[in-house]
């Protein structure tokens, strides 16, 4: 790819980041000249220009990567599989996190939103849930299928449109934050394909307003409420452990933690 694409994706970063080229002058100690020689491409970046601009924009690793390969760089950050040996200490971490969320459901879920990890309270409730409500829409665990589609859990989520806006506000964000992510872009073409869920209202912009999520469900013979909280491993080197995101639930009420410390007995 030629110095003029990487011009174009540094623009774009740019404005996503609502910085003007003065701004992105002062933020990264370059001058606005080579700035501006960069994007039109009357200038080609340096390996390290392009790692110096990705940082001070808060790109992601793998849209990083995409910014290196466009100024005809290789790509620079790894993407290590789970299960290689590489990844035994984050494994280990993250095994740790979860069982230590007992007697509350855990689980972490890569950048499609499959299900990697869970614990043995994420596996009960599972099991309690999708007797009323099964993944029909695929053999992989999709925590955004599940709770999209029409015969996920939607079917035994009493506020399921609060619930479902809260997660495609989500949903729509991290797919802005990696528009060359092709399986994430999939993903959202899909939950936007379910039915009423294109529809549903934008959430506005506010930091932190999806920290506590809750979420109602109710079956013939179980009714929890719960919160969510989303959490992701600090100073992240390579592509996969960047991308994973460890979703905690617990209980919103007296009566949701018992009946989940019940579940455990």
């Amino acid at each position: 790819m030629s110095a003029s694409a990487f011009g174009r994706a540094l623009r774009n970063w740019r404005k996503r980041r609502r910085l003007s080229q003065l701004g992105l002058s002062a933020e990264a100690g370059v001058s606005q000249r080579h700035l501006s020689f960069l994007e039109t491409g009357k200038a080609r970046p340096s390996r390290e220009m392009v790692v110096h601009l990705a940082t001070v924009l808060d790109v992601p690793l793998r849209e990083r990567n995409t910014l290196l390969v466009s100024a005809g760089y290789a790509p620079l950050y790894p993407e290590t599989g789970l299960d290689e040996p590489a990844m035994a200490q984050v494994r280990h971490v993250l095994e740790f996190l979860l069982r230590s969320h007992e007697p509350y459901p855990a689980i972490v879920v890569d950048r499609r939103w499959d299900v990697v990890m869970a614990n043995e309270a994420a596996g009960r409730l599972t099991a309690v849930l999708v007797v009323a409500a099964t993944d029909s829409a695929g053999s992989a665990v999709n925590m955004m299928r599940l709770a999209l589609h029409p015969e996920g859990l939607r079917r035994v989520t009493v506020n399921w449109p609060e619930v479902a806006t809260t997660i495609m506000d989500r949903l729509r964000r991290e797919a802005a934050e990696r528009p060359t992510d092709e399986a994430l872009q999939a993903m959202l073409a899909e939950a936007e394909s379910y039915p009423d869920v294109a529809t549903l209202p934008r959430k506005l912009a506010v930091s932190g307003d999806d920290l506590l999520v809750p979420i109602h469900y109710r079956t013939d013979g179980v009714e929890l409420r719960l919160f969510g909280t989303i959490a992701t491993l600090g100073a992240a080197y390579d592509v996969t452990v960047e991308e994973l995101r460890l979703e905690t639930f617990f209980p919103a009420d007296a009566a949701s933690e018992a009946e989940l410390r019940r579940l455990a007995g």
